[in-house]
C-alpha cells in the first residue's frame, strides 16, 4: 500500500457521457463530505505506513473552494509526491500556483483533439479552454498524462490523433477502456474498444511500437515510438489484466474506503473519525482492510451489494 488515490469533491463542471448522465447526479451535501481536515488527518496517518504517492482526484478538484490551501498543506509533508486529476477547465490560473508547490505531474482527462467530439463527450463547449491549458502545462514543464477512455461511436478518430500528439510533445497519452461506471446502471452489451483492439489500431499506423519495461503497481501497458516526444499507454480497465500487482487504495469524497475500484467501499472512515477513532486505530483499519483486499477486481464485483450505479464522479476518477 504505497499509493493514496483521494476524491476532495464528487461535483463536476463536465457531462462525461462515461461517467455521469447529462442532467448530472445527485451531489452529496458539503457535510456529508470528508472535510479539508478530515483528509489531511487521513494522509498525515497513512504517510509514514509507507504512502509515497497521492493523486487528488474528483469529481473536479479545482470546483471544491479551498483545494490549494490543501495541496499546500501536503506539500509541507517531506518525501511525499503530490498529484493531481483534472479536466483542465478551470486550471489557467492555478498552473504556476502548481509549480510553485513542487507538483510535477497532472492527468489530463481529455478524450478527443476535436471540439465537436468533445462536446459530444462531455456535453460542454470547452474544448479550446482545455487545450489551451494543455498547451499551457507542457511549457512549464509538468509530467502530463492525456487520460483518454475509448468509447464506440464517439472517439475512435482521436486514437491515432492523440497518439501523433505524444510525437512532438513529451507527454504520456493513456488510453482506457470504458468502465461501467457511467450513473445509469446501464451497461453496453459489448466492450467494442478493448486493450488488445486499441493497441491493434496503433500498431497499424506505428508498426515499429515498442513495449517498454513496467514496475510493479502500474496500470498502464506502455508503449515506446521510435521518434516519439512521448509515449503510449493502454489501461485494461475493464478486462483488468493488471489486478495482483495494485499497490493503490482509494477514499472518496463521502469518505469511503475502496480497496478496489470494482467494489462499492469496504468502509466509511468519515463515521469512523466522527465517532472518535485515534490515528492508531485509523493506521491498524487501514491495515486490515488491504490485507483483506479481493484477488481481483472481477471477485470485487462479484462481493457487491448490488449492480454498478454510481458515477465515476462519485467514486474518484
Amino acid at each position: 500500500m504505497s499509493y493514496l488515490r483521494l476524491a476532495v469533491t464528487d461535483r463536476c463542471n463536465l457531462r462525461c457521457s462515461y461517467c455521469m448522465p447529462a442532467e448530472g447526479i445527485a451531489y452529496l451535501p458539503s457535510k456529508k463530505l470528508l472535510s479539508w481536515e478530515e483528509m489531511l488527518r487521513i494522509v498525515q496517518v497513512l504517510h509514514p505506513m509507507g504512502i509515497k504517492k497521492v493523486r487528488i482526484t474528483g469529481g473536479e478538484p479545482f470546483v471544491r473552494n479551498g483545494l490549494m490551501d490543501f495541496l499546500t498543506e501536503l506539500s509541507h509533508l517531506k518525501d511525499l509526491e503530490v498529484c493531481l486529476t483534472t479536466n483542465g477547465v478551470l486550471l489557467e490560473s492555478q498552473i504556476q500556483n502548481l509549480a510553485d508547490l513542487g507538483i510535477k505531474s497532472i492527468n489530463l482527462s481529455l478524450d478527443a483533439l476535436d471540439r465537436d467530439r468533445f462536446f459530444q463527450i462531455t456535453r460542454r463547449d470547452d474544448y479550446e479552454i482545455v487545450y489551451q491549458n494543455l498547451l499551457g502545462l507542457i511549457e512549464a514543464n509538468f509530467h502530463v498524462k492525456i487520460n483518454a477512455v475509448v468509447m464506440q461511436g464517439k472517439n475512435e478518430a482521436d486514437i491515432l490523433a492523440l497518439t501523433n500528439f505524444a510525437k512532438d510533445h513529451p507527454v504520456s497519452v493513456r488510453f482506457i477502456e470504458e468502465m461501467p461506471f457511467n450513473g445509469s446502471g446501464q451497461l453496453e452489451p459489448i466492450l467494442h474498444w478493448n486493450h488488445q483492439r486499441i493497441f491493434s489500431e496503433i500498431q497499424q499506423a506505428h508498426p515499429d511500437i515498442q513495449i517498454m519495461p513496467g514496475s510493479i503497481g502500474e496500470t498502464a501497458t506502455k508503449y515506446q515510438i521510435p521518434g516519439f516526444s512521448g509515449d503510449i499507454g493502454i489501461i485494461a480497465a475493464f478486462t483488468r489484466t493488471f489486478c495482483g500487482t495494485c499497490n493503490r487504495v482509494r477514499v472518496t469524497a463521502l469518505g469511503q474506503v475502496k480497496t478496489c475500484l470494482y467494489d462499492d467501499g469496504v468502509f466509511d472512515l468519515k463515521e469512523y473519525l466522527r465517532a472518535g477513532a485515534s490515528n492508531e486505530e485509523m493506521a491498524d483499519t487501514f491495515l486490515r482492510l488491504f490485507a483483506q483486499r479481493p484477488l481481483n477486481g472481477f471477485e470485487a464485483e462479484k462481493n457487491r451489494k448490488g449492480v454498478i450505479q454510481e458515477s465515476m464522479t462519485s467514486i474518484g476518477g
